[in-house]
């Protein structure tokens, strides 16, 4: 049975997508017969040692006082420290933090190793913490050390995974090798029995995700202004977020008059996604173009979701949500960054309720055709087959 360590610098479980990601992803290689050690930080109340989801889960107590950054690098160390007490086969990270140690360690240990990448933080960080990209030669320092790690990873990996297409032209422009590269979206799973929404006086649409600034999330609100000129309708923001993104969401929506009908909640365990997509009428994810969304790319699970429950989506037209549905089709695709064209789509939609059930219906079959966790379990087994684990 050979080992496996499967690093993450995101806390599990959680109600983020990244969490959702991470533990299909285990879920695979323990039931497929690989021996699973996941390590992760820890929230500051989950245990130090778990079981989860086949795995043996260790988590690395971080003070919550210290900087993301100054977290990030004590969890690298304790990836390292981690390594010199084990013995695995394949090292597989989605973070440089934890992939750092484990490169370094590599020659020492001899596994093989595996980059997950999502995204990275030199395109990041600097929308989670807008003090890293103030122009000052600290901040340049910083994105020049971030940028150099993340080429030696990119390079030296054995194997990198990533969940779009437009992602595996952008690290084969920061010096992958296409032949190591290998693309497996991002999964939902399909309900059994998908119901028609409960139409009512009120139609809902429904975001969820994180409020990260990359998230469309004003453009959104705006456009729900624009669609109370002409109908009423209740917007729900579902997820997770600093308080200075829920403070200036709550701004704009009392700015322009809208407050009344957009809600700005918590997120929900990640069990109770699918009950809350089938309680709305429309699904929405308006991406803004910028470099996260337009050159990095990315795998937006609330777009399969909103498909796996069979309700129709409006986002923005980039190439990374046009690699999971088709315009007309499975949803409707708006000018990026653009309030009325992102309104015009929803009232689209929200005017013709048998199109919209239609589009719906069609995504669902989508998604169990090509876009399940369990697509993208084989897709993961075959990889590391082809990687040698």
């Amino acid at each position: 049975m050979k080992r496996i360590l499967y690093t993450a610098f995101d806390v599990v479980p959680s109600p983020k997508g990244s969490s959702t990601h991470i533990t299909a992803f285990v879920q695979a290689l323990a039931t497929a017969g690989y021996q699973v050690d996941l390590l992760t930080p820890s929230d500051g109340h989950l245990p130090s040692h778990d079981h989860y989801a086949g795995a043996r889960l260790f988590r690395v107590a971080l003070d919550p006082a210290l900087s993301m950054l100054r977290r990030a690098s004590h969890f690298d160390a304790a990836v390292a420290a981690h390594l010199a007490t084990q013995h695995y086969d394949l090292v597989h990270f989605r973070s440089i933090w934890g992939g750092l140690a484990a490169l370094h360690a590599q020659p020492q240990y001899g596994y093989r190793t595996l980059f997950e990448v999502n995204g990275l933080p030199s395109i990041e960080l600097k929308y989670h913490y807008p003090g890293l990209a103030d122009g000052s030669r600290e901040a340049a320092a910083l994105h020049a050390q971030l940028r150099a790690q993340e080429t030696w990873l990119i390079r030296q990996s054995d194997l990198l995974i990533t969940p779009a297409a437009v992602t595996a032209t952008f690290l084969a422009s920061r010096g992958a090798d296409p032949a190591r590269l290998r693309v497996i979206p991002n999964g939902a799973t399909p309900l059994a029995d998908v119901a028609p929404p409960l139409r009512g006086d009120l139609p809902t649409l429904l975001y969820i995700g994180t409020l990260a600034d990359w998230q469309g999330l004003h453009t959104l609100i705006a456009a729900v202004a624009l669609v109370l000129t002409v109908r009423p309708v209740r917007l729900r923001i579902v997820g997770s977020g600093r308080s200075r993104q829920r403070r200036a969401l709550a701004k704009l929506a009392a700015k322009l008059g809208v407050s009344a009908a957009v809600q700005i909640e918590e997120p929900v365990p990640h069990a109770e996604v699918a009950d809350l997509i089938a309680s709305t009428d429309v699904g929405v994810a308006p991406l803004e173009p910028n470099d996260r969304n337009v050159t990095q790319g990315c795998c937006p699970i609330k777009v399969i979701e909103y498909m796996a429950a069979a309700r129709p989506v409006v986002a923005a037209n980039l190439p990374v949500v046009r690699e999971l549905l088709h315009e007309d089709v499975e949803g409707l695709l708006a000018i990026p960054g653009n309030p009325r064209d992102l309104a015009r789509c929803i009232l689209s939609l929200l005017d013709d309720p048998a199109r919209a059930v239609a589009m719906g219906q069609r995504a669902a079959v989508r998604v169990r055709t090509s876009l399940t966790w369990q697509h993208a379990q084989q897709r993961l087994l075959a990889v590391y087959e082809q990687v040698g684990a």
